[in-house]
């Protein structure tokens, strides 16, 4: 038995959400999304998204972790800021001791639904197929989820990327 934490990043609302594997069974542990204050200073976000993250951690025990990767936006000040939160969202995990692996927005899709431009309607729809009985906190934490569900398709591929720190074996 495994547990994988699935991570849908975002500066605004990353969602996360947790599985547990057992051989070919998927059942739901957790979900739910990290909301820190508009208001604050970019710094006090990205702190309050570390520490939100690091609670799920320490709360869940995840084996490993899995990151959707980002697509490059039209707007670069939105692309640097979605960069950021993704550099807390991949560190968090790697400093805690777990692998992080990383899939692509379509890989994801592909995995959880069968088609790489499916819908976020879709994508919520088979989440809830594959995890029957899952509440589903936010279109973030379906996601999140979905990328937790592709991990634990994809987690013993070879030419699976994980991030160097995790891949070392580093602790805090």
């Amino acid at each position: 038995m495994v547990k994988l934490l699935g991570l849908d990043p975002g500066l605004r609302r990353t969602g996360w959400g947790i599985i547990r594997v057992e051989g070919l069974r998927l059942s739901h542990v957790a979900n739910g999304t990290i909301v820190p204050a508009d208001d604050c200073p970019m710094g006090e976000r990205l702190s309050a998204l570390h520490d939100a993250l690091a609670a799920v951690i320490a709360e869940h025990a995840p084996d490993e972790a899995a990151v959707e990767a980002v697509f490059v936006n039209k707007n670069p000040e939105s692309t640097l800021k979605l960069g950021m939160a993704r550099g807390v969202v991949m560190l968090t995990p790697a400093r805690l001791g777990l692998s992080v692996a990383e899939y692509a927005a379509n890989q994801v899709k592909k995995s959880v639904v069968g088609a790489g431009h499916a819908e976020k309607t879709q994508i919520q729809l088979m989440v809830r197929t594959l995890l029957p009985g899952c509440k589903i906190d936010s279109a973030d934490a379906a996601d999140a989820l979905a990328v937790a569900i592709c991990h634990a398709h994809h987690r013993s591929a070879p030419g699976r990327r994980q991030t160097a720190l995790a891949a070392a074996g580093a602790r805090p």
